[in-house]
């Protein structure tokens, strides 16, 4: 079938832009540690691209699934895969879904790490201003929370 050589076409592009933007979210993570705001900004560009073709491919996806009786609200297109018999095409839908959650979970930690920039940039504009002379703790989820005359530390 034509449909199914060409989910077979998409998936292997977007298995190798997502193994490019996993190299890309691996240089993001080296310049955020070395506050290479120019290299960042080239590859923040490079990496809004390759989503934006990875989603394009997405809705391809669905219609050529859609096509072969797939159902959108039917659960998981890799189940209807599956149950097709397409095991070829199954297993290149797996390799492109591991690639996705591995760059999920490099874009995440990147992400903790930029806020954990803004938040340091934050205080030391608080420093400069010389704003906010009350003491901050840290509360049970970690989030920082201003020690004020209202706050109670202990009880009998």
């Amino acid at each position: 079938m034509a449909a199914i050589d060409d989910l077979k076409n998409l998936l292997s592009l977007d298995i190798r832009q997502l193994e490019t933007l996993a190299d890309i979210l691996h240089k993001e993570n080296a310049c955020l540690s070395g506050s290479d705001t120019k290299t960042l900004d080239i590859l923040t560009r490079e990496k809004d691209t390759i989503l934006g073709q990875i989603r394009e491919r997405a809705k391809q996806k669905i219609h050529l699934l859609v096509a072969m009786g797939f159902r959108p609200d039917s659960g998981e297109p890799s189940r209807f895969i599956r149950s097709a018999g397409l095991n070829d095409l199954y297993t290149l839908w797996q390799q492109a879904d591991t690639k996705l959650r591995e760059c999920h979970t490099l874009n995440e930690n990147n992400g903790r790490i930029i806020n954990h920039l803004q938040k340091r940039l934050a205080r030391l504009t608080d420093i400069f201003r010389g704003a906010s002379g009350q003491q901050k703790l840290y509360g049970a989820k970690g989030q920082q929370t201003t020690v004020s005359n209202r706050t109670v530390l202990a009880s009998a």
